[in-house]
């Protein structure tokens, strides 16, 4: 950014600035990278093996990963950092839609932080790779990924299955809502906490999905059940869990068992869900390239896969947990329908705006915190 000013970039003509800034710095990656998507080869060296290599480079990693709380990758980080103590990992969550624009600026001003972005704007690993920023890398286990969790030249992998739904107070037992047809119904006004789907690209899939399948009635008549909205996906566990409420919907869970004690999560045969891989990937200018090889190789082990917290793997040759079906066997998850909806912008920003209108604009700061330009540097 030599020679120009922060008046320039905060003026007038300072989009325009920015933005050419980042289409210089993508263009030069992309030049930069081109060659080295060929032939790469699925890796073939143990955990062991990766790891005396992160050891020599200097045992140090850096990840920026999507989530509502600080803590919220902890298990992750801990089991990681148990298994390999010499790594030094900081992993900085954050609202996806911050980390990406994130490393966009980090990138035109030259001060890249992370070595891995994991993140649920899928969009982005999409409009990364072109660019050319992305490591193309295919670790351990990338041939056993389901076709829709691996891009096929290795430029971004999914690390875990994410599914959104609503859930309830366990004690309600089998007199809770059936389906979330059933949410609309006068019984449970008052009763529903949400997350706000017009602030979670992956709540606002869901409700799109309700939308087009219910009917623009039922939001609205959703909308008259007076619900609390709440930043974060977590915060409708967080509302029934805490007793709150005795609805939540927009938010993680497990057929397998409860993420939060006393909250039942739930998906009905023929009634929309949604899920996806969550996607991660190594950026061609990381700091840590082989801490990053590590770790992606770590999370589709196959010990790390089989204890995947929803039972579900990314892996076509792991069987799910508790009994359940592979996710991609799930039609009404609408697995590659999260990708198409996310990879059309304008068409996210008017459901949201649209929600906006039915439940009111978002309210609140970011549950993370505000985590400025350069976290974990």
């Amino acid at each position: 950014m030599t020679g120009i000013s922060r008046r320039q970039l905060l003026g007038t003509g300072g989009a325009l600035v920015a933005a050419t800034l980042i289409g210089d710095s993508f263009a030069e990656a992309a030049v930069a990278g081109e060659g080295d998507r060929r032939d790469v080869r699925e890796e073939t060296m143990s955990l062991d093996k990766l790891y005396a290599d992160a050891r020599r480079e200097g045992g140090k990693l850096v990840i920026y990963a999507g989530g509502d709380t600080a803590d919220q990758q902890d298990a992750a980080k801990q089991a990681f950092t148990a298994q390999f103590p010499d790594i030094d990992l900081t992993l900085i969550v954050d609202y996806s839609k911050y980390h990406d624009v994130r490393i966009d600026n980090q990138l035109a001003t030259g001060s890249l932080v992370p070595d891995i972005v994991q993140l649920q704007t899928l969009h982005d690993f999409e409009r990364w790779k072109r660019a050319g920023i992305l490591q193309p890398y295919k670790p351990a286990g990338f041939s056993s990924l389901h076709q829709s969790f691996r891009d096929h030249d290795g430029a971004w992998v999914a690390i875990a299955v994410y599914a959104f739904s609503y859930m309830y107070d366990d004690t309600l037992g089998t007199q809770g809502p059936k389906s979330p047809l059933e949410l609309v119904d006068q019984r449970w006004a008052g009763a529903i906490a949400s997350a706000y789907p017009h602030d979670d690209d992956a709540v606002l899939y869901l409700f799109s999905l309700y939308a087009e399948e219910y009917g623009w009635d039922w939001i609205l008549r959703f909308a008259e059940q007076r619900p609390v909205f709440a930043r974060g996906s977590h915060s409708p566990i967080v509302a029934v869990a805490s007793k709150q409420k005795p609805i939540g919907v927009g938010g993680a869970g497990s057929l397998t068992g409860p993420l939060a004690p006393g909250v039942r999560w739930a998906i009905a045969d023929g009634h929309p869900f949604m899920a996806w891989g969550q996607r991660a990937a190594i950026l061609s200018q990381a700091s840590h390239p082989a801490a990053a090889k590590l770790y992606l190789n770590w999370q589709l082990s196959e010990p790390v896969q089989a204890a995947a917290f929803d039972g579900w793997s990314v892996r076509t040759d792991i069987q799910p947990a508790g009994g359940l079906r592979p996710i991609w066997e799930y039609p009404n998850a609408h697995l590659d329908g999260f990708a198409k909806f996310m990879n059309d912008r304008s068409e996210v920003e008017r459901w949201k705006q649209t929600f906006a209108l039915y439940f009111g604009e978002v309210q609140g700061p970011p549950t993370p915190g505000w985590l400025g330009l350069h976290p974990g540097r």
